[in-house]
């Protein structure tokens, strides 16, 4: 499904975004680090051959602006919009937890340092206000711009909030799971619900219908971060590409983790420990299991996919092609192994 959608999108969707990029006005050091992130160029910025990401965000916006009825070459520049806000906030957020990889690549504070990367960061943030203006040169009326730009302007303050709350957490021993969710409501499926409802506003010129869209991406974007945190514990390696031991040596409080925490006393006193060892790693997961966290985190993961598949059920969805291959791309972001 993917392959298939790449090959109708990605290449006016990847051209529109370089443009974009490209604007920036030629600046020794600064081009190298707006277009690394992307997977155009490597460090020194000579050709790299392997896109980073799969582009989920944008790929949505085009789909869902199809779904709806309308042209998903004018939601170019919202969909290039929503992938460097995207990319904005990784740079931001590799740096804020010291992460050196991304994508199996030094990330970019890693390679340049924290100030440069804060710096192409806020470049980054700024290009993706400047691809949402494009889209009154593309037809689309003022009131559908202005409102996309209302949306964009609550997504980034999600952004923050869910961040914050992210860090936050990191000095709690405790975290609810209400609290948590409420976190990757922000960090994780606010931008998620953004792509769906500009994509549909953009489609239908219609707020209501954008709405039901919204709900749609968000419950989506629940359900999808809740299946992360699942395959960051029990995934299949060969499959998630990172050892199932990642997430519990790293202490992440993820929704399996944090309901565990909440009903055993031993885990809890397990996650005190300074480090974990191999043997530490396989009891945190024994533990797990003993309290059925796996099957806890998949209701609630299934919870929030059937609220999501119900609101786009109820959505106006005249593009009937693209509708179902809308569907075809959700089922296919819930395939990934265990």
């Amino acid at each position: 499904m993917f392959n298939q959608l790449a090959q109708r999108y990605f290449g006016e969707l990847d051209a529109t975004m370089r443009q974009i990029v490209a604007s920036v006005p030629e600046t020794p050091g600064l081009g190298v680090m707006l277009r690394y992130p992307f997977g155009w160029v490597d460090q020194n910025n000579q050709p790299y051959h392997q896109i980073t990401g799969k582009r989920i965000r944008p790929l949505l916006l085009l789909l869902c602006t199809e779904a709806a009825g309308g042209d998903w070459r004018t939601a170019l520049s919202a969909a290039s919009a929503v992938e460097i806000l995207h990319n904005f906030s990784l740079i931001h957020d590799d740096i804020q937890d010291n992460s050196p990889i991304r994508h199996g690549r030094p990330t970019v504070w890693e390679i340049w340092g924290h100030a440069n990367a804060i710096n192409a960061g806020d470049a980054l943030f700024g290009l993706a206000y400047c691809a949402l203006e494009e889209l009154s040169n593309v037809g689309v009326t003022p009131e559908v711009t202005l409102e996309a730009w209302r949306i964009f302007n609550q997504t980034v303050q999600e952004l923050t909030r869910g961040q914050h709350l992210d860090m936050r957490f990191e000095t709690l021993e405790v975290v609810s799971v209400d609290d948590y969710l409420s976190m990757i409501r922000g960090k994780s499926a606010a931008l998620v619900a953004a792509s769906a409802q500009i994509g549909a506003l953009i489609g239908t010129g219609s707020s209501q219908t954008a709405q039901l869209y919204a709900d749609f991406g968000l419950n989506l974007g629940l359900a999808f971060q809740i299946r992360d945190d699942i395959l960051g514990i029990w995934g299949n390696p060969d499959v998630t590409g990172k050892s199932v031991a990642t997430d519990i040596i790293s202490r992440k409080k993820s929704l399996p983790v944090l309901y565990g925490l909440a009903q055993s006393d031993t885990l809890l006193t397990l996650y005190r420990r300074d480090e974990f060892n191999e043997e530490d790693v396989d009891e945190a997961v024994s533990l797990l299991n003993a309290l059925s966290a796996h099957t806890y985190a998949e209701n609630i993961e299934a919870r929030y996919y059937e609220r999501a598949i119900q609101a786009l059920q109820h959505a106006d969805s005249p593009g009937q092609a693209a509708a179902g291959q809308l569907m075809q791309f959700v089922e296919t972001l819930f395939q990934r192994s265990y």
